[in-house]
């Protein structure tokens, strides 16, 4: 049994396509997990709490109180107990409630209180799921490290053919059980992963800098993390916070900050992701008081900064290297050339003069070059997708026999 002894929580919404839960329960349970199922009251006019009480053995839960018990149904105890969430069929309204966090119903408020990955199918019309508000808040669900379970063109209940249909039980019993298994795989790994930007100080209050948001270097650590590895996310100024608790956040402002914290760390490391953007030039001599503006020219002296990735790739043992690479023309020449001078295992290449890649976007399109010559090209995806992407290809190349 691939499930025995998962905890997975089941939330249920008012889609036709709840009437193949019972299924997607059965399914899970006969894989060994223990299955509990909390669902909106709209969900019960298309399956009974019945039929999924009697297929998980458990008390199906969709009110916060009964009045004819006294019970206490508490959805933070449940968003603890569970290893998985998943909703499924997801509407179209409560996609929208969790994006917003409009807690008036069970399944919601479980979401807004769970400790544990969330999966989410949706199941709508094909002209509500392509509807802009829609694919906004999907995109928000996803962005926010929430696994999508993307639905499938088909026929659906209008009679239309289109996107919008559930994925089936069976498929959606595949990713669970390939979730669970990819969460292993780096569970006795030690990962630095840097993200962002450096500041380079010109005087008191003005620095150099770019336009890096953190984003890739974020959803890559969140990935390792996911699948269990021991993250030392190293990074410049970014708003963004991790969540997962296998992360530990250091923040730096400097290429030189970066580049001691990485050290610091770097001999204790079995793989080192370096997807921050690293300033090539610091100021020699900063001003210690802000420059005042004057009518001639100023001229600001600039001093190289130490190569960390080329560094680390000198003196790397054990450590599986990968590096990235912002480019704005021949792309995979300077590419290529990069990974080879800097004595990398991988290197991401993003091809910046391309729309939706490079900085501060919410997508990416890359290429992953190996030191052998092979390059894997990738469509435009979301970042925390191409995390994945990257992450994968770290798998492939670390556990290949």
């Amino acid at each position: 049994m691939r499930l025995q002894g998962k905890k997975i929580l089941l939330g249920i919404t008012g889609s036709i396509a709840a009437y193949k839960i019972p299924y997607l329960v059965r399914y899970l349970v006969k894989e060994g997990a223990d299955v509990h199922v909390v669902m909106t009251n709209v969900a019960k006019d298309f399956v009974t709490p019945l039929v999924l009480s009697t297929v998980s053995n458990h008390p199906v839960h969709s009110q916060p109180y009964d009045p004819s018990t006294g019970a206490w149904d508490s959805h933070v105890e449940m968003g603890n107990w569970a290893d998985l969430y998943i909703i499924a069929p997801l509407t179209a309204n409560t996609l929208a409630k969790i994006v917003y966090g409009i807690a008036d119903n069970l399944v919601v408020t479980t979401y807004l209180a769970a400790a544990c990955p969330v999966m989410f199918a949706p199941a709508m019309d094909m002209d509500m799921y392509k509807h802009v508000s829609t694919q906004d808040n999907v995109k928000k669900l996803v962005d926010r490290n929430n696994i999508l379970i993307q639905p499938q063109e088909g026929e659906l209940a209008s009679g239309l053919v289109g996107a919008g249909r559930m994925e089936e039980p069976s498929q959606i019993l595949e990713r669970v059980v390939d979730f669970f298994l990819k969460k292993k795989r780096f569970a006795d790994k030690k990962v630095i992963v840097t993200a962002g930007p450096t500041y380079e100080s010109i005087d008191a209050v003005r620095f150099i800098s770019n336009h890096s948001s953190g984003r890739m270097g974020f959803a890559i650590a969140e990935t390792f993390a996911d699948e269990g590895a021991e993250v030392q996310l190293i990074s410049g100024p970014s708003s963004l916070k991790p969540s997962n608790p296998n992360i530990r956040h250091h923040r730096v402002t400097s290429a030189d900050e970066m580049h001691k914290a990485v050290n610091e760390k770097f001999d204790n490391t079995d793989i080192v992701v370096m997807a921050a953007a690293v300033a090539d030039y610091t100021v020699k001599e900063p001003a210690a008081e802000k420059l005042k503006k004057k009518e001639q020219s100023q001229q600001i002296t600039l001093a190289p900064t130490k190569d960390i990735l080329k560094e680390l790739g000198q003196k790397k043992k054990k450590q599986f290297l990968v590096g990235f690479a912002l480019e704005t023309h021949e792309h995979e020449k300077n590419a290529r050339t990069k990974l080879q001078n800097k004595n990398a295992d991988l290197l991401v290449l993003n091809p910046a003069s391309e729309k939706g890649a490079g900085f501060d976007s919410d997508t990416n399109r890359v290429k992953i070059l190996s030191p052998d010559g092979e390059t894997k090209t990738f469509d435009i995806k979301t970042k925390t997708e191409v995390a994945a992407d990257i992450v994968d290809e770290v798998a492939s190349k670390i556990f290949r026999s």
